[in-house]
């Protein structure tokens, strides 16, 4: 859920932070005191198109940060943020900030990591979800009612889209091959020429697993060869040398022996010296060979300087490391033997996906069985839903056609997508004796406000959105109309925090936590907006209030308490 929300310097808003709780929220206040603007910063959140008219006057930058609770540790957001590689907050806490500057430019971030604005939109899609009177939703939005139906029924359809994606996934790239494969027969000689010629300078190169890396550590050591000789001699000398070092401490291990039968220190002490005797003295041998081993050898030098300078032209040609180069070869060898048998693998190519058309053709075909069961159940729980929110007469239809294309499928030309080959549209009749149309070409405001609320009843517990916010979507709607709006509210509350602006007295009454929203004019002119958290007693006032407007009575206040009583009850019930 959404737990803090902070603005700063954002149109007619100075600077406010709002603390957020779970279940039903209701924000009120006059017309143009600025609670579309709270909505306008969350959309900003959420990755919506900035302007510069958000920035407060005489400012420079408007600023807009969300902090998110997600418990579920499953929760479909945190893909987003592993596929982005963007920081996980072990606790679920999710921080997104938005920025605004007065020169237009916008910063984005997520868990304090900048992202661009394509990626902050994906996250906040998977935690916000704004509604409103006139905004073009998601569940009108005919592309995206496929996948609402199918998360209706998750449980029952998962395993079958699976088995379906994975056929399809294998025939789409069986096309592309083949697509590749099947170019002119100039393009396929001019690559033939490209390929042949590529395959054939690396070929002569005669490229080896590591050698660049064995080389330029050979390079080193011929580089180096003085040095090391030096070092390698004076150590050895210091040893078994002039010097003699080691029959020193043959002296002192043999003086040590002669009296370690005195006490057990003395013991320990000669078998250390013993110890460490004899390990230097296997250290001499290896620097002995060392030594044995060092060649000098000039020409060589310039032989390994000449075969990295090859080696790394290739490398910056092709723009690959080494092994990066030895598998492109093998790339290019089996690309080269499909051309040169191109008919061969033409022939393949076109079973295969013949084959794998059929395999996909029976799977779409038992998804399509199942979203014909699960239409079924979907439109029956709709149409009770429309009739709670007095829309009784209001017909409901999955309406499933094929997309055209080139597969066979009952005498009909079908395409197949990663969906299947389904087409799914959502349509509706409010009115008896008119024709079923598409969601978003319902006219009546009202209609279109319980029509989206019947749906997002349905939906909301299956899409995993934290914060559901309407704003005004109750618009148009008075009397039995809009207390079921408000209980229709309620209970998606039930399965998602809700934040709603809302004009109606029915709908406030529902409110677990009540904000009020207010402008001001300060002494310099400047406007500013405030909100502020109900008590139970204020929040009778403010019910009064959207109930007969300024004008307060005590049979108004009594209406009002009357209200939140009732709202009580049937939260209850």
């Amino acid at each position: 859920m959404l737990g803090q929300l902070s603005i700063k310097d954002f149109a007619i808003i100075d600077e406010i932070t709002l603390d957020f709780k779970e279940g039903l929220t209701v924000l009120t206040g006059e017309t143009g005191a600025g609670k579309s603007i709270i909505i306008d910063a969350i959309q900003l959140l959420a990755g919506a198109r900035a302007s510069v008219d958000f920035v407060r006057h005489n400012q420079d930058q408007a600023r807009i940060e969300g902090l998110f609770f997600i418990d579920d540790e499953k929760h479909e957001v945190y893909d987003i943020l592993s596929h982005f590689n963007l920081p996980i907050d072990e606790e679920g806490n999710i921080i997104l900030e938005r920025y605004i500057t007065a020169k237009g430019k916008s910063i984005c971030r997520v868990n304090h990591k900048l992202v661009t604005l394509a990626i902050l939109k994906e996250v906040g899609s998977k935690l916000i979800d704004i509604h409103s009177q006139h905004e073009t939703q998601s569940l009108m939005n005919p592309d995206q009612h496929i996948e609402l139906m199918d998360q209706f029924d998750a449980k029952k359809i998962a395993s079958s889209k699976n088995d379906y994606l994975m056929i399809f996934n294998e025939l789409k790239k069986a096309k592309e091959r083949m697509k590749e494969l099947s170019e002119s027969e100039h393009k396929t000689t001019e690559r033939l020429d490209l390929l042949t010629f590529q395959l054939t300078e690396l070929q002569e190169a005669q490229l080896e697993p590591e050698e660049d890396t064995q080389l330029e550590k050979e390079r080193n050591q011929l580089a180096n060869y003085e040095r090391i000789f030096d070092g390698l001699q004076t150590a050895y000398g210091s040893l078994y040398g002039e010097n003699r070092g080691l029959d020193f401490l043959s002296n002192a291990m043999n003086a040590l022996e002669q009296i370690e039968d005195v006490d057990d220190q003395l013991q320990k002490i000669s078998e250390q010296m013993k110890s460490h005797y004899f390990a230097l003295e296997e250290l001499s041998f290896d620097i002995r060979h060392e030594l044995d081993q060092m060649e000098f050898h000039p020409d060589r030098l310039n032989e390994i300087e000449s075969r990295l300078f090859e080696l790394n032209r290739l490398k910056r040609k092709y723009n690959k490391d080494l092994e990066g180069l030895m598998s492109h070869m093998a790339m290019m060898e089996e690309e080269l033997e499909q051309l040169q048998h191109r008919e061969v693998h033409l022939q393949s190519y076109e079973k295969q996906i013949d084959e794998l058309t059929k395999d996909a053709l029976i799977e779409a075909e038992q998804l399509h069985t199942l979203r014909k069961k699960i239409s079924v159940d979907l439109t029956k729980e709709i149409q009770q839903e429309l009739k709670d929110l007095y829309l009784e007469k209001a017909v409901f239809e999955v309406d499933f056609s094929q997309p055209s294309g080139d597969v066979n499928w009952k005498d009909k030309s079908i395409r197949l997508t990663k969906e299947g080959f389904d087409q799914i549209q959502f349509k509706i009749s409010t009115n008896p004796g008119e024709p079923l149309k598409p969601l978003h070409k319902v006219a009546s405001g009202g209609e279109i406000s319980r029509i989206m609320l019947a749906l997002k009843r349905i939906f909301s517990k299956h899409q995993g959105i934290t914060s559901v916010i309407f704003d005004e979507v109750d618009t148009g709607v008075s009397g039995r109309v809009a207390q079921a709006i408000a209980q229709k509210i309620v209970d998606i509350s039930k399965g998602s925090q809700v934040l709603c602006i809302s004009h109606l007295p029915q709908v406030a009454a529902m409110a677990d936590h009540h904000y009020r929203i207010e402008k001001h004019q300060k002494s310099d002119d400047s406007t500013r907006t405030t909100v502020n958290l109900l008590t139970d007693d204020q929040a009778v006032e403010e019910i009064g209030r959207m109930i007969s407007g300024e004008t307060m009575t005590e049979s108004t206040k009594q209406h009002a308490k009357e209200l939140i009583d009732q709202s009580i009850q049937l939260k209850k019930a």
